[in-house]
């Protein structure tokens, strides 16, 4: 990414061009990572169990590693 960009534009620079297939077109903020760690060690998350919870806006690069 340019340097001299301002923020925003950088950040949507990044997502056109790396993460187009982002389902929420936008970075999550830390924030939404905390909501979601907020939420599996409350009473909310009792039927949640095992695998993994992904919190990454809807990127997936690939389903094979």
């Amino acid at each position: 990414m340019d340097k001299d960009l301002p923020w925003e534009e950088a950040r949507r620079a990044f997502m056109r061009e790396h993460r187009s297939m982002s389902l929420s077109r936008r970075l999550i903020g830390p924030e939404e990572i905390a909501e979601m760690v907020g939420y599996l060690a409350s009473p909310q998350a009792s039927a949640t169990t095992g695998g993994a919870v992904r919190v990454d806006g809807g990127h997936v690069d690939s389903i094979l590693p």
